[in-house]
């Protein structure tokens, strides 16, 4: 591949497009790119785009079938709400404070007291136990039970998806008290700070059929062509009888349609190529902040470290990429 000349620039102008989006998950196009922006952007969202979770649990008593450990391993997982996570201070950067969570730019504190009194019944602690000093940062669980309140009127804390999250099963006599500290952190020091359950892409794929060949074939011999794809891509029309393509999306790159054609000794039957400049992206959440706010803090988090990449270039350390940062 040639090099551009000397000063000319790399630059683009990416383009998005929202397919769909709820509050935890999004499907949407990222064209006029290459892969090289596409998987920096996913690994941004998987594992740079801040979130809030359980860091430091102090435990007063427990007398539970758990240890001390275990507890605080599965308060760490609970998701938080996290909207304004990207405000707050890391706690090994904040001057406000000596990290012992009483905090109000840093870190969030929870407090949790169950004991169970009846003898026939086991008593559940979930995470709609834990009580948090920040109405803004409680277990997405909460949240989302708070929401469906406000709209509907009616809210039972026993009902199945009211619950909460699980976190230890106490017998009469047993308890559980303990105070928790929440703080700021990216999924790149802990998984229970990353807010993706799953980020991927694809390359979208172009697929063209050559007529002339398919003409060729008998109607049982398209119909065996169709039928040999794993998904859903191709469709037969019972009244034309022309093989069409119904979605490209579900082609997975198998190449078991190009197989199928080779072996009814028509190569060439179908052409499938990967657009390199277009993506397809599928993004859910865990519920901590929603997919809108995933994509736009990733978005600002990538722009970041490109904006430390043009610093140091101001002080001359990384040559010729300056330029092409930079443009002409």
């Amino acid at each position: 591949m040639d090099r551009p000349a000397a000063g000319a620039s790399y630059q683009r102008f990416p383009r998005v497009k929202i397919r769909e989006l709820k509050d935890d998950y999004a499907k949407f196009e990222l064209r006029d790119t290459d892969a090289s922006m596409a998987n920096a952007l996913r690994r941004v969202m998987i594992a740079e785009v801040p979130t809030v979770a359980i860091d430091l649990v102090e435990i007063e008593v427990n007398s539970s079938v758990l240890n001390d450990e275990f507890i605080a391993h599965r308060l760490g997982l609970i998701p938080l709400t996290s909207a304004a996570a990207m405000q707050m201070r890391f706690s090994r950067d904040c001057d406000a404070c000596d990290g012992d969570g009483s905090c109000e730019y840093c870190s969030v504190e929870f407090n949790l007291s169950a004991r169970a009194t009846d003898s026939d019944q086991t008593l559940e602690v979930t995470s709609n136990d834990l009580r948090s000093a920040d109405p803004k940062v409680c277990p997405v669980d909460q949240a989302r039970a708070y929401q469906q309140a406000l709209s509907s009127g009616d809210y039972d804390p026993n009902a199945g998806d009211q619950r909460g999250i699980l976190i230890v099963k106490l017998r009469r006599g047993q308890e559980l008290r303990l105070r928790a500290i929440a703080r700021k952190g990216i999924g790149k020091d802990h998984a229970k700070w990353s807010p993706a359950a799953t980020v991927t892409f694809m390359y979208e794929p172009d697929i063209r059929i050559n007529e002339e060949l398919m003409d060729t074939l008998t109607l049982d011999e398209k119909r065996s062509w169709v039928e040999s794809s794993p998904t859903k891509v191709f469709e037969l029309d019972p009244v034309t009888q022309q093989v069409t393509v119904s979605d490209a999306e579900a082609y997975t790159y198998d190449e078991e349609v190009i197989k199928a054609a080779e072996a009814m000794g028509k190569p060439g039957l179908v052409e499938i190529n990967a657009k390199e400049d277009s993506f397809i992206f599928t993004v859910e959440t865990t519920g901590a902040i929603t997919a809108y706010e995933l994509i736009m803090n990733a978005i600002t988090v990538l722009r970041q470290k490109l904006d430390a990449v043009r610093l140091q270039d101001d002080d001359g350390d990384l040559g010729e990429l300056g330029a092409h940062l930079g443009g002409p």
